[in-house]
C-alpha cells in the first residue's frame, strides 16, 4: 500500500490513516509518502516516495538499529516544536490553559550518564545498546550524544563486561561523568570471587576510573565522585540520580530559581543529591525531603561545608506512601517538586490543600505533570506557565518546568 504520514505520534512514530486505524511508521516524517504492508498497527515502510524537505542525514552510523536514538532524521527546528507541541496536547486534554514557552535545547555538550548493556554471545562480549522494542543487542563503537567526559566511557565498560565473562550473565553499567573521574556501576553480575575483584581493581586504575561498585556496593574508589552543584560540592552516592546533561541542571535549576524568587523559605521535595536545594540556599532556608537515604546524607554533608548558605535541613521520607501534610507544609513560602515518571499525585492533593503561594513543579512526564497540575488548578493554583526543556535529544523525551500561584 502507499500511504501518507499525516503526523508524528508522541513515541516518535509518524502516523498514516490505515483501513482500520491509525498506522505507526518507525523513521519517517509528517508528510513523506511512503510505500508498505501493515503488520497489526505497524507500517513496515519498504519505500520512501517522497521524502519531507525536513529529513536530514542521521549523525550516528547506528542510527535506525540502535533504540537510543529515534528521531536524528529530523531536522532541529520542527523537532523542538514537535516537543512543545506534545506539552500542549496533553495539559488540552486535561482542559488547562497556560503560557507554554518554545522548547528550550539543553542537550549542551551531551549526555553526561549512560547505562550499556554487555550480553554473552557464545564466547563473544557484545556491549551496546537494545534495539527498539527488542532484546537483540547492537554493539556500537561510538554514541554521538554523549558529552566528551564520558569519551572513555564503553571502552571502560567493554573492559569491565569482559573481565566478568565467565560468570555468563547480562550485565548492566551506569557510567556517570564526574568532576574526578568516571563513576561505575556494574549490575547483575552477582557475588563476585576474589580473582575477579581483583581484575577489576586493576582495570579501575588502567582507565582511572574515580569509583567502581557492584549494585551500589564498593569494589574501589581512587576518589569520591564529586560534582558542583551551586556553590556546593557534593559527592555522590553510588548509581546516583543526575539530571542527564549539565546544561539541563543549569537550565532547570534557573527557572526554578527564578521561580521562586523572593522566598523565605522553601521545600525541595524529592530533592535528590540537592539539584535545587543547595542552590535555593544561596537565598532562602530550605527543607529538603528525599527517599533514598544516601542521597540525602550527601546533600546535607555538602550543605555543612558550604559557607553562605541560608540553611538546609532534610529528612528522609517516602513521599509516595507518606506525602507532607497540608498542615506541615504551613509557614513555606514556596514548594518545589521534582517527582520520577509517575508523578505525585498523593503530595498534588496535599499541596492543593495547603496555605502556599507558591509550587513549581519540574517533571520528566507530561502526562503525570497534567494529571497533576488539574489536581493543583482544582484546588485553587494557576498555571502560570510551562517552560519544555529537551537533554535527550532524538528521543520522545521531554521534560519541564511549570510555575503555579494562588
Amino acid at each position: 500500500m502507499e500511504l501518507v504520514i499525516e503526523r508524528m505520534g508522541a513515541q516518535g512514530d509518524g502516523i498514516a490513516r490505515g483501513a482500520d486505524g491509525p498506522l505507526f511508521a518507525p523513521l519517517t516524517l509528517p508528510g513523506e509518502r511512503v510505500r508498505g504492508h501493515a503488520d497489526k498497527d505497524r507500517l513496515q515502510v519498504e519505500t520512501i516516495l517522497a521524502a519531507s524537505p525536513e529529513r536530514v542525514a542521521p549523525v550516528c552510523p547506528h542510527f535506525g538499529r540502535c533504540g537510543g536514538c529515534l528521531l536524528q532524521h529530523w531536522d532541529f527546528a520542527p523537532y523542538l516544536a514537535w516537543k512543545r507541541g506534545l506539552v500542549a496536547e496533553m495539559l488540552t486534554r486535561e482542559g488547562i490553559e497556560t503560557e507554554i514557552l518554545p522548547t528550550i535545547d539543553a542537550h549542551g555538550d551531551g549526555r553526561r550518564r549512560v547505562i550499556f548493556h554487555a550480553r554473552q554471545y557464545g564466547s563473544r562480549t557484545v556491549v551496546g545498546f537494545a534495539e527498539r522494542k527488542s532484546h537483540s543487542m547492537v554493539a556500537i563503537d561510538v554514541c554521538p550524544v554523549l558529552a566528551p567526559a564520558l569519551d572513555a566511557a564503553l571502552p571502560a565498560a567493554r573492559a569491565v563486561a569482559e573481565a566478568l565473562a565467565p560468570l555468563k550473565k547480562p550485565l548492566d553499567l551506569q557510567v556517570v561523568a564526574t568532576d574526578t573521574g568516571l563513576d561505575m556501576d556494574v549490575r547483575g553480575s552477582g557475588p563476585l570471587p576474589p580473582g575477579l575483584l581483583a581484575d577489576l581493581g586493576v582495570l579501575s586504575e588502567r582507565f582511572r576510573l574515580a569509583r567502581l561498585t557492584r549494585h551500589g556496593e564498593l569494589v574501589i574508589q581512587r576518589e569520591p565522585p564529586a560534582l558542583m552543584m551551586g556553590r556546593a560540592r557534593v559527592e555522590l552516592p553510588p548509581a546516583a540520580f543526575l539530571q542527564a546533561t549539565a546544561e539541563g541542571e543549569r537550565v532547570l535549576a534557573q527557572e526554578v530559581r527564578e521561580s521562586t524568587d523572593g522566598a523565605r523559605k522553601v521545600a525541595d521535595l524529592f530533592a535528590g543529591a540537592g539539584t535545587f536545594a543547595l542552590r535555593l540556599a544561596d537565598t532562602a532556608q530550605v527543607v529538603a525531603i528525599e527517599s533514598h537515604a544516601g542521597a540525602l546524607a550527601a546533600l546535607l554533608k555538602a550543605a555543612r561545608a558550604t559557607s553562605g548558605l541560608r540553611g538546609v535541613t532534610g529528612e528522609a521520607r517516602d513521599l509516595f506512601r507518606r506525602p507532607l501534610m497540608a498542615a506541615e507544609l504551613a509557614g513555606l513560602d514556596a514548594v518545589v517538586i521534582d517527582p520520577p515518571r509517575q508523578g505525585a499525585e498523593a503530595q498534588a492533593r496535599e499541596l492543593a490543600a495547603a496555605r502556599l503561594g507558591r509550587i513549581t513543579y519540574v517533571s520528566c512526564n507530561v502526562a503525570t505533570f497534567a494529571r497533576d497540575a488539574r489536581i493543583l488548578v482544582a484546588g485553587g493554583f494557576r498555571l502560570e506557565r510551562v517552560a519544555p526543556v529537551d537533554q535527550f535529544r532524538y528521543s520522545p523525551h521531554v521534560e519541564l518546568v511549570g510555575r503555579f500561584s494562588r
